[in-house]
């Protein structure tokens, strides 16, 4: 356990952090996963599910809680599978 002041303040920071970050990530999760179960369902709600996604997949990206690289990679690919289940 931290001896300093500072140090001990860091470590409450940290953990706080960690928690934000990790509340962030799992509801990014949440979302991509309602995403994909819309594919699958061939569901008419894709369009408004995938803004929903890509704004709390970039949202979580600007505060640093995911790599920018990734979402967008993501953001790609969803929104691929998304537009081929529209055209069938």
């Amino acid at each position: 356990m931290a001896n300093h002041k500072s140090a001990k303040k860091r470590a409450r920071q940290s953990i706080k952090r960690n928690t934000r970050n990790s509340q962030g990530k799992a509801a990014v999760k949440t979302y991509e996963k309602t995403l994909v179960k819309g594919i699958e369902a061939k569901s008419k709600e894709l369009p408004v599910l995938l803004q929903a996604y890509i704004k709390k997949a970039m949202s979580a990206a600007n505060k640093g809680m995911l790599r920018k690289e990734t979402v967008a990679r993501k953001i790609g690919r969803l929104s691929t599978r998304v537009h081929q289940a529209l055209t069938k």
